[in-house]
This record gives C-alpha cells, sequence and structure tokens, in this order.
C-alpha cells in the first residue's frame, strides 16, 4: 500500500490531493492552520501544523509531494522531507527553472515543476482537469452523506439502468458508504430477467416511496428528475445524478454528471471504475458491458469512442458464458402474440410505419417489437402502442433518418402525456382516459381510437418533423429525460 504525505496544500494542491485520495493507500496532509481547506477535509488525515516541522509527520512515507504556495516553505519542508524520509520520491512546487529557489529545490527534490498547474498535470499525467474534477466531486458527495444511500433506477429497468446503479453501488462502498440499488415496477423483459438471473443480482424492488424514507441519500441512474418515471415524490432531494439522456427541464442534484455525447450511462460508469484504478467485479462487468451494447445496439447506434473504451476496460473481467445465455432467453407466448399483432396491424406511409397491439401485459415487448419491425425492408422508423392499466405505451425507433425521433414524440404526444427520447429511440406514456368517452368502450373499439390518436398525431408531425441533433454536445449540459423503455 503506497503511503503518500503532503506538505502545505494552495489552491492547486487542494485538486491535487482529492484526486491523490482516489488512488488507494494512506494519505496524510500537513497544513498551516491559516490554509483554506475544505476541499480537502474527509479526503485525507489532515494535520494542522507546520510542514517544516517532523513531528507532523508519519512514521514513514513513499511519496511526498510539496505542494505550498510560498516557494520559500516549500523549500524548508522538502529539506526536512529529504531528511525524515531519504528514500521517498519527493515532487515539490518551486519558482520559474533558472531561479535560485528552483535550483536549490532541484537538489533535495526528485522533480520540481515551475507552477501549480504543471504540477496538477504531471501528477494527473493523462487525466483531464474536468475528468479529475468530476470524480472528486463525486467521491466528495459520497463520503458526506452520514448513513446508507438509495441507488434509483427508472421504473421497469433496463440492462444500462440495473448495471449503471451496481457499478454506483460498488464505488460508494469503496468509499465506506452503503448503498442499495432500487427500482419500482418490473423487471418484465426476458432477456432483463435473465441477466439478474444469472448473475444472482440483489436488487431492491420497491413497491412506495415511504420505503426508502430512512435513505441518508440518493442518487439517480439513467434518469435524471425525482418523480419522473420513478415513484420518487417529485420534491425527493437528490444527492447524485448521473445519466446520458437529455433531458430538457433542469436539473438538481449535489452532483450532476449528464452527458448526451455517450451511448450508455455504463460508459460513464465504466471510466469513473477506471480513473479510480479499481478493477469491476464479474457482475458489475457483465453487467456494465450489456449495457452498452444494449443502448448502443451492439455498438450501431449512437456509439462513440468512449463507448468503445469502456467496453475495452471491461471486456477482461466480463462472464462471456452469461453473456451467451442473456442474449438467447426463452420467448413467451405473449411476447410472440404481440409480435404477431404488431406485424399483422402495422400502418405504413413512405418509410414510416405505425401499428397498434391493443391491451397488452408486458410494455416491454413494444420496444422488441418496433426493433423487430424497424429490420422490414424499406422501413425506416417504428412506432409500436399498445395500453395496460389505464396508460397508453408508445416506444419507437428510427434507423438511417435525418429525423429527431425524441422530438417527434414530444411534439405529437407530449401535450397530451409525457414523452422524449433519443433521435433514434423514444418513448412515450398517455393517460387512457384523455383520449375521450372509453370507460364503455369494447376492447376492440377502444384499440381504435387509440390507433387514431396515436397515428393521427404521429403522421402530423412527420409532415414537417424535426432534424436529428449534432453529437458535439458539451458536457454537464441538461438536455429531454427519456422513457423507461429506452
Amino acid at each position: 500500500m503506497v503511503r503518500r504525505l503532503v506538505l502545505g496544500c494552495g489552491r492547486a494542491g487542494e485538486t491535487v490531493v482529492g484526486v491523490v485520495s482516489t488512488w488507494g493507500g494512506n494519505l496524510r496532509a500537513v497544513v498551516p492552520d491559516e490554509t483554506r481547506i475544505e476541499g480537502i477535509e474527509g479526503v485525507a488525515d489532515v494535520i494542522h501544523g507546520d510542514p517544516t516541522d517532523p513531528e507532523t509527520y508519519p512514521d514513514a512515507t513513499d511519496v511526498v509531494l510539496v505542494l505550498g504556495e510560498d516557494v520559500e516553505r516549500n523549500l524548508a519542508a522538502a529539506r526536512q522531507a529529504r531528511e525524515s524520509f531519504p528514500d521517498a520520491l519527493i515532487v515539490a512546487c518551486g519558482g520559474w527553472r533558472g531561479t535560485e529557489v528552483a535550483s536549490e529545490l532541484a537538489v533535495v527534490a526528485d522533480r520540481v515543476v515551475d507552477s501549480h498547474r504543471i504540477v496538477t498535470d504531471h501528477l494527473l499525467d493523462s487525466v483531464t482537469g474536468d475528468e479529475a474534477e468530476r470524480v472528486c466531486r463525486l467521491l466528495n458527495v459520497l463520503r458526506s452523506i452520514d448513513g446508507r444511500l438509495a441507488v434509483v433506477m427508472h421504473d421497469n429497468p433496463d440492462p444500462d439502468a440495473i448495471a449503471s446503479a451496481l457499478a454506483l453501488v460498488h464505488i460508494a462502498e469503496t468509499v465506506g458508504l452503503d448503498a442499495d440499488p432500487c427500482y419500482f415496477g418490473e423487471i418484465s423483459h426476458q432477456e432483463n430477467r435473465a441477466l439478474v438471473n444469472l448473475l444472482d443480482l440483489d436488487l431492491w424492488n420497491v413497491e412506495s416511496a415511504e420505503e426508502l424514507a430512512e435513505y441518508a441519500g440518493v442518487a439517480l441512474v439513467d434518469h435524471s428528475r425525482p418523480g419522473v418515471n420513478d415513484g420518487l415524490d417529485p420534491d425527493t432531494e437528490v444527492d447524485v445524478v448521473i445519466d446520458h439522456h437529455p433531458p430538457r427541464a433542469p436539473v438538481e442534484a449535489r452532483f450532476l454528471d449528464l452527458r448526451s455525447d455517450v451511448g450508455a450511462t455504463s460508459t460513464l460508469l465504466a471510466k469513473y471504475l477506471e480513473r479510480l484504478g479499481q478493477t469491476p467485479s464479474r457482475e458489475v462487468a457483465t453487467a456494465l458491458l450489456y449495457g452498452i451494447r444494449i443502448d448502443t445496439r451492439d455498438f450501431t447506434r449512437e456509439a462513440v469512442d468512449s463507448d468503445f473504451e469502456a467496453a475495452a476496460f471491461l471486456l477482461p473481467h466480463v462472464d462471456e458464458s452469461v453473456l451467451e445465455r442473456v442474449e438467447e432467453p426463452s420467448m413467451s407466448a405473449d411476447v410472440l402474440a404481440t409480435l404477431a399483432a404488431a406485424i399483422r396491424n402495422r400502418e405504413v406511409r413512405g418509410e414510416v410505419l405505425t401499428s397498434g397491439v391493443g391491451r397488452i401485459r408486458d410494455r416491454d415487448v413494444l420496444a422488441q417489437a418496433a426493433d423487430k419491425l424497424l429490420d422490414m425492408e424499406g422501413i425506416g422508423i417504428a412506432v409500436v402502442h399498445g395500453f395496460m392499466e389505464e396508460t397508453v405505451y408508445v416506444s419507437a425507433r428510427a434507423r438511417g433518418t435525418d429525423v429527431d425521433l425524441g422530438e417527434v414524440l414530444r411534439d405529437a404526444l407530449g401535450p397530451i402525456g409525457s414523452a422524449g427520447g433519443h433521435a433514434d429511440m423514444a418513448g412515450a406514456q398517455i393517460p387512457l382516459g384523455i383520449l375521450g368517452a372509453v370507460e364503455e368502450a369494447s376492447t376492440e373499439s377502444l384499440a381504435n381510437i387509440v390507433d387514431d390518436v396515436i397515428a393521427g398525431r404521429l403522421f402530423e408531425v412527420l409532415e414537417n418533423p424535426p432534424s436529428a441533433p449534432s453529437r458535439d454536445h458539451p458536457d454537464d449540459i441538461a438536455f429531454e429525460f427519456p422513457l423507461a423503455d429506452e
């Protein structure tokens, strides 16, 4: 285990200490009483005292980082550290190269740098400042939670949400925070159930928000707002949000990582693990890789360099036999019946296909049907809808078009329900009662009403559809929030 000692701590030093704290091992920081240290409390063993006083030092250390802003004081601290720890690696922040202080430091320290910025660059190596700061902020928020953390997936979670929750639970536990992966609704898709069962995942199915009242903190993964696509109270205070979907409304949390320039939330979590130097368990690695593959449709849908890099990092730790079994689950009679109805009831106008399957028992079959119908020759957009428990569910897929499917559903169905998603994958939910006098309607006539409303609104918007957005989004900005089947 590497032992590190920080002597002095200026502004750049706080960033360095925060990042070094994620590398594992022992870390002590000796800072003068007047030093502002809000950024390092809780991430290191902080001693208030004189950095040149050996009485403040540990018994032994492997690396000494001299990071004060006073170069003369740094020289004195480096000299004392060399005397106390002759074999330690010493990196010191000094004045401009060629100055007297820099020359004297060069005799004592193993490396002298001429600015705090370069100190940070050397210590972080290839990790960018933004990435390092993001990791530090996440760990600082997790460490500050006094109690247990609920990591909440969106309703009826898909593999990306499940995997992301597992990974965040693992990261929380590495800083001593107990956490549970939680979800509302059901895991009904046969492949998702197979993933949970084959990896023997321990997920908590929550029936009401009151069950989470005893938790000290809440994190949201693969969605971004409490009460929207989860069973939480909309006024729930959220500590962490990590999502790759674009929400339109403002998102509030103590830590936010909202990036639409990756193909999956699992990619973001895999990157965290990699930057933290943590080896993912078989369960976490397998789930994360499957989450990336599903959300990018095996790297053919909105996949970017980061998705491939995350997959390469995960692959050595993955249980490939589990993935093979997950991808070939048995298909229930209900799924086959819904697929048949979607094919039989399809309406095609140009390259756009819509299909209503009537009453359903499992909303996940709509996404499966949309994926299948998109494979039909000449089809660029497939929209499948059905209804259950007083709600109409819509799942849409697109390929090879310039249409922004998420915006299409928002424009067409948002006014009568909730809708959103990506340019090539979107969904919607509509209260059944809003479509008219349906209480006394038969199932057949009800299906016709739903078909007329959904198809009519969609084709009207598609006469002048919104274009797909550019992929060049900056980090940490808010975009529209998607629905669970995405």
